[in-house]
């Protein structure tokens, strides 16, 4: 009589059940996987007569090693040294999957000191012997020349792959380890700096946002200010449309490339900060007819997808229905702004939900702000606008160290240029 497939994962189950004993299902479960994927593996690679195979097993890691220390006293010690073989110091690890080419094969090397172990999506490479400095490996198989190596060995259509096989093939240049040493410290350093300035900024990101919600409520008044700040409805303090779209939206004749008129997306406003200077696409003459112009020196806010993210036109612009403009404001414009972005998170709360989220110009104008004298207005503004500066100025300096970083990688990785001791040999070997 043939057993129903049913039946058989009953009796599996049932079997795994009463072998669980008092153990948590959850854990003894983890056990099972592991114990299963190794039997897996050890079927499929333990044997092969492949020149390289795609999965290597170490020695004494297989199934059939595992099962040999069956009975012995100190079967868990095995397992977790054995088979579970964990890494040490100097082991480079590499993404087998990405969903992204920029990511597959990205290798770190481990210089821990606690006990770790590696999962199935990635590669382990263990150094042969002592010539490789594991900060130096770090940072050398992250090197451009290494990447551009390891990139075009990736395989599959949705997620790209990579094997042990394929990285073998990578050949990478090895200077002596004084100077991997030396080039290691170089490195460090500046990513030293590089994580004092994320740090720094951060810690003036946290102060704007406190500056904000103590200055834009009225909670913290700035010396020489003082009475009651007034509660206005968006609608008072501004005159607020709606944009408009030609349609069809992806007919050439609404777009020219040599017109002066941009036509604001999205992303144009995601990707910019107080200030829109430039758009991806712009407006024919016939495309304008068909939009909301909006002059420069005006204030906007995305209305739909990335709501409520207000910006202010450094261009003659157009936009779309998934924006709003403020005219004939009656508040400082950057002290509108400033506000906009304080309430910014809030908005999502209240939009209507769709295929993407989006406002209302009722729920807009409808909207609760306190208003202060236009004279604190423009103190307030001061303030924020030089703690923005100061942000700024963080930034950039972080994106010059940053790009720095990139130059001294290309040129010390690459043996370009060479950071040698005086009366040290310049040899550098070729590994693979």
């Amino acid at each position: 009589m043939p057993i129903k497939k049913s039946d058989l994962y009953s009796s599996i189950w049932a079997s795994c059940d009463e072998l669980r004993g008092g153990m948590d299902a959850g854990q003894y479960k983890d056990y099972v996987l592991f114990m299963l994927f190794i039997k897996y593996i050890t079927d499929k690679y333990g044997n092969s007569s492949d020149f390289a195979p795609p999965v290597t097993i170490p020695k004494g890691a297989s199934f059939t090693d595992m099962i040999a220390l069956k009975g012995k006293p100190d079967i868990g010690d095995k397992i977790n040294t054995q088979i579970i073989q964990p890494l040490k110091m100097g082991d480079v690890l590499f993404n087998r999957t990405s969903e992204t080419e920029a990511d597959l094969g990205l290798a770190a090397a481990f210089v821990g000191a606690e006990r770790a172990v590696f999962g199935g999506f990635v590669i382990r490479g263990r150094p042969t012997d002592e010539r490789l400095d594991p900060t130096y490996a770090g940072y050398a198989l992250r090197a451009s020349h290494i990447r551009s190596q390891i990139i075009p060995l990736g395989q599959g259509a949705i997620r790209a792959n990579i094997g042990q096989h394929s990285l073998r093939r990578v050949v990478a240049p090895v200077p002596p380890k004084s100077e991997q040493r030396a080039i290691a410290a170089a490195l460090s350093d500046v990513d030293g700096l590089l994580g004092g300035l994320d740090r720094l900024i951060a810690k003036k990101r946290d102060l704007k946002q406190a500056a904000m919600q103590q200055l834009l409520t009225g909670e913290t008044r700035l010396p020489g200010f003082h009475g009651e700040w007034e509660a206005k409805r968006l609608g008072e303090v501004a005159e607020i449309q709606r944009g408009a779209s030609p349609r069809p939206i992806d007919s050439p004749v609404w777009f020219d490339d040599n017109s002066s008129i941009g036509w604001v997306r999205i992303s144009d406003v995601t990707q910019s900060g107080m200030f829109l200077h430039e758009t991806t696409q712009r407006l024919s003459p016939l495309g304008v007819q068909h939009s909301r112009p909006v002059a420069s020196d005006t204030l906007i806010m995305s209305i739909c997808a990335t709501v409520g993210r207000p910006i202010i036109t450094k261009i003659d612009v157009c936009i779309h229905d998934g924006f709003v403009v403020f005219e004939s404001l009656q508040a400082d414009k950057l002290f509108l702004y400033y506000v906009l972005k304080w309430i910014e998170p809030n908005w999502s709360k209240h939009g209507q939900t769709g295929s993407q989220m989006n406002l209302n110009t009722g729920l807009i104008t409808g909207t609760s702000i306190s208003l202060p004298p236009r004279s604190e207005q423009t103190a307030i503004v001061t303030v924020l606008s030089d703690m923005d500066a100061e942000l700024a100025a963080l930034e950039a300096r972080r994106d010059k160290t940053r790009a720095l970083k990139q130059a001294m990688m290309q040129e010390l990785l690459s043996g370009k240029t060479r950071l040698i001791a005086p009366g040290t040999a310049a040899n550098t070997e070729v590994i693979a």
